[in-house]
């Protein structure tokens, strides 16, 4: 049975994929790495170990590595888009000189690592509609900069040194489980947030703009999928497209109103997070990652939103 461990493992996507890890691998095979301040709590700290393991702190993380005996590493560690423009070197700390450190880790104690890049890795430059697999990106924020960075520096550690390096690029994730944190895709959680309230929904992205999003179970699978695909199969390693569904506001607020027909939404564009949208993808090209591992989602847009309608009023509305 493999050993595991998540660094960033109470984050946004950590403190699910580590769940669905134990569910798989058995639960003391999954170690949730964490740092203070943002402790496990709950199932996520009762169900399995858990260890402080600071991502830009090279020594904690061979010290978890050897001590569970890890295989692979999942590295969940960084900044959220706007969070991380505003503290560009604290993201690149995190997200790049950490990521050094998890890789160096890995070369030394034989470990695979899987450090997720973004939509936001693409540029204004890029195609807009249907993106291919490889295209320019050339990225105009801190948050995709590190993330270009974080593919090419994992692809040369897999061509140099032999590491098991993989990635996929996630569009925008919903999720009801974890509360949405200020990224430019969040829009999507928080509106479901407020149609279960029944609350109007204030859009902090202006109408017309699409862009690519993945509900959370399924982006999970990808993560399981493509660290248990056969690696002959793999002509790329790192920073594979893959796509689910693409809308703008109008189009997620007419999918609720299907269910809630007297759901109201106005729109207060944020400036930050609507110049993000604007240089980000409508749309990805996934063929790749369907040819070369089989990726296939469950959801679309009207599924997630019966599943999120759902799940939600359970949560807030008891």
């Amino acid at each position: 049975m493999k050993n595991i461990l998540v660094i960033g493992a109470t984050g946004q996507i950590g403190s699910e994929l580590t769940m669905k890890l134990r569910g798989i691998y058995g639960n003391d095979h999954v170690v949730a790495g964490y740092i203070p301040g943002a402790e496990p709590k709950g199932e996520l700290l009762e169900s399995g170990p858990a260890e402080i393991c600071d991502v830009t702190n090279a020594a904690m993380i061979e010290a978890v590595v050897k001590k569970h005996q890890i295989d692979a590493i999942y590295n969940l560690a960084a900044l959220l888009s706007v969070v991380a423009e505003g503290k560009p070197m604290l993201a690149w700390k995190i997200g790049i000189d950490g990521l050094w450190n998890v890789l160096e880790v890995a070369r030394q104690n034989n470990c695979a690592v899987f450090t997720p890049s973004s939509i936001g890795s693409f540029g204004p430059e890029t195609p807009h509609d249907k993106t291919p697999q490889d295209t320019i990106q050339r990225p105009i924020t801190i948050y995709g900069v590190s993330k270009v960075t974080t593919e090419l520096l994992s692809d040369y550690y897999h061509k140099k040194y032999g590491v098991d390096t993989r990635s996929v690029r996630f569009p925008g994730l919903i999720s009801y489980v974890t509360p949405p944190g200020g990224g430019t895709t969040d829009y999507a959680v928080d509106i479901y947030y407020s149609a279960v309230r029944g609350e109007k929904f204030v859009c902090p992205i202006a109408a017309g703009t699409y862009m690519d999003m993945m509900y959370m179970p399924d982006a999970l699978d990808a993560c399981v999928n493509l660290m248990e695909a056969d690696p002959t199969r793999l002509i790329h390693r790192n920073g594979f497209n893959i796509a689910s569904m693409s809308f703008d506001p109008e189009g997620i607020l007419a999918a609720i109103r299907k269910y809630k027909p007297e759901f109201q939404m106005e729109y207060k564009v944020e400036p930050l997070k609507q110049a993000n949208a604007d240089s980000w993808p409508n749309s990805l090209d996934d063929i790749c990652a369907r040819q070369e591992w089989d990726w296939k989602p469950k959801f679309d847009l009207d599924s997630m939103t019966v599943d999120m309608l759902e799940k939600l009023s359970a949560r807030l509305l008891g």
